[in-house]
């Protein structure tokens, strides 16, 4: 059984959206037959290459004061806690996260996007590490089980574009508008952060939909 989640690296609630996802899954009984795929999706395709102050940016993006902006991050941050989640959303900077979900392809091929996925989300929330930059993206790839190498070279010379963008051609046929977008066996979408009883019963009803895998 397929599951694809499209999400950013710095959406908040796409790192809350997987983790409520996460613990579905965990409490299904045919877990071991779901194969999780993590799709790319810009949030803001154009945000500058350069990271800038996030408050001004996103408040002005969405039409609040920044006052307005905080107190929507506190209250993110009480939902992350009670998924077991810390988040340190006060101040830090937003930029373009083009790059970081080419290195998100790479770690599919080589079977650690799992992994990679979770240290970005981490680094960016909870740690207040840039994921912009070429060399926090080494890094954090690293300390991921990537070969550090490997993604340098990747990222210079451009590798995965069309990947990242056939990712987000893909999400806006399914009808997505925003992320995290969750889609089941592609018969079934899940939009948004929901609480994991949702997920558990989109797991539940994509499975009887979909049949045991053969042995």
């Amino acid at each position: 059984m397929q599951e694809e989640i499209w999400s950013d690296v710095v959406c908040p609630w796409c790192y809350l959206g997987k983790r409520r996802f996460e613990r579905a899954l965990a409490g299904f009984e045919h877990r071991d037959q779901v194969e999780v795929t993590f799709r790319s999706f810009e949030l803001d395709p154009a945000a500058p290459r350069e990271p800038q102050p996030k408050a001004p940016l996103l408040a002005a993006k969405y039409g609040i004061s920044e006052a307005e902006f905080a107190a929507s991050e506190q209250r993110l941050t009480r939902l992350a806690a009670a998924e077991g989640l810390e988040y340190h959303l006060d101040g830090g900077v937003i930029g373009n996260t083009f790059d970081a979900h080419r290195v998100l392809q790479l770690a599919r091929e080589r079977g650690r996007q799992d992994v990679v996925a979770e240290r970005l989300f981490r680094a960016y929330f909870t740690e207040r590490r840039s994921v912009f930059d070429e060399d926090s993206l080494v890094e954090l790839a690293t300390e991921s089980g990537l070969d550090g190498d490997e993604v340098r070279r990747m990222l210079k010379e451009g590798a995965y574009a069309d990947e990242v963008r056939d990712d987000i051609d893909q999400a806006r046929a399914l009808g997505a508008n925003g992320v995290p977008f969750f889609v089941f066996d592609r018969r079934y979408a899940v939009s948004g952060a929901q609480p994991t009883e949702t997920f558990a019963a989109a797991l539940d009803r994509a499975y009887q939909d979909a049949g045991p895998l053969p042995k």
